[in-house]
């Protein structure tokens, strides 16, 4: 691996300069709404993003969940032409997920992007064109190999990080075979000061726990349930969450942070449970489907009753990127869980 030394204080300047507010807590990697006809649907979208925004400052598009690894280049570019436009209305932070399982190919996609967004923008300037575009940087995976060794893995981040443009890693060894550890993330985050933010959506935690100083790299965790231990203001390892199901649940875990924040510990807990609860049953309930992906086919069901609310039963369920929609009985079975966890909406955002 290459690349300079950097400092905490570097990527603290960065920081700064890319998130002026401070760094959001909660990000959500949003997913992607289709029409009748299986297009991206910008009015749907744009709802959604505009139901979100008040709680929500922070999304990763396209992400897993957003059918980021399915999504062909022209799907991915409509979905940020509409990420784009509202992130200037709705002042939101836009992370870009590259989702490549080969390093080169994940550079050569940062690079082309970096180049649609200045021709998109008329901007020449990198550091000009992201801010006002309200990009913060670029996110990408550990290139795929169930037997790539650490060095493998490092050398094809660096390759990336070595374009110097503001970088999260994402962790996800569901899809790459493989993790990051501790000592390789710690070695990246003291190379480049413009790696700013790490996504772990193991489950195992290994590199938050393992008490490595990163540099000031903000830690998001993917994972989910247990949501209130996880975070630095309960004593977790975690600044914030990157979560699927923040497409859902954006006030409630924006709610669960400020009481933490304000050692309201007990209220946080019982809302974690609640939530816990809820999602756990919905994502059992998609397990085993053979269309889409759990992140994706869980928060389709449960954002179905977020946009119509309790009639959402009698409407057309969500569709699929593979053509196809999600089953009469998994949204009755989902609409069932919010019920008993109570948090089923009252009235839909789309109503």
């Amino acid at each position: 691996m290459t690349g300079a030394a950097n400092s905490a204080e570097e990527r603290g300047n960065l920081l700064t300069r890319l998130f002026p507010d401070g760094v959001p807590t909660i990000w959500c990697p949003l997913i992607t709404h289709y029409d009748e006809e299986g297009r991206v649907d910008q009015g749907r979208m744009t709802a959604h993003l505009t139901h979100l925004s008040p709680w929500v400052k922070g999304f990763l598009i396209p992400g897993s969940t957003g059918d980021g690894w399915e999504m062909s280049a022209d799907e991915v570019r409509q979905v940020l032409e509409i990420a784009l436009d509202q992130a200037a209305k709705l002042k939101f932070h836009l992370l870009i997920g590259v989702l490549k399982t080969d390093a080169g190919e994940a550079r050569q996609t940062v690079m082309d992007t970096l180049g649609w967004l200045k021709s998109r923008s008329g901007i020449e300037d990198t550091d000009i064109c992201l801010t006002k575009r309200r990009v913060s940087g670029f996110t990408v995976c550990a290139p795929r190999g169930r037997d790539l060794s650490q060095q493998e893995i490092g050398d094809g981040l660096a390759s990336v990080l070595e374009a110097g443009l503001p970088t999260a890693l994402y962790q996800l060894p569901q899809v790459t075979q493989n993790e990051m550890n501790p000592e390789l993330v710690a070695e990246l985050a003291g190379a480049f000061s413009n790696f700013i933010l790490f996504k772990d959506t193991s489950g195992a935690d290994r590199v938050a726990l393992s008490g490595r100083k990163l540099e000031g790299v903000f830690l998001v965790r993917g994972a989910e349930g247990d949501y209130a231990r996880w975070l630095k203001a309960a004593g977790g390892p975690y600044d914030g969450f990157l979560l699927s199901t923040a497409n859902c649940f954006g006030q409630e875990f924006h709610h669960l942070a400020r009481d933490l924040a304000a050692l309201r510990v007990e209220d946080a807990r019982a809302l974690s449970d609640r939530l816990t609860q809820a999602i756990s049953e919905v994502f059992d309930v998609v397990t085993g489907l053979p269309q889409g992906n759990p992140f994706a086919n869980a928060n389709k069901a449960i954002d179905h009753y977020f946009a119509h609310g309790p009639r959402a039963n009698g409407l057309p369920p969500p569709r699929l990127h593979a053509g196809g929609r999600l089953p009469e009985d998994v949204i009755q079975a989902t609409g069932a869980a919010l019920t008993r966890a109570g948090l089923m909406p009252g009235k839909g955002y789309l109503e």
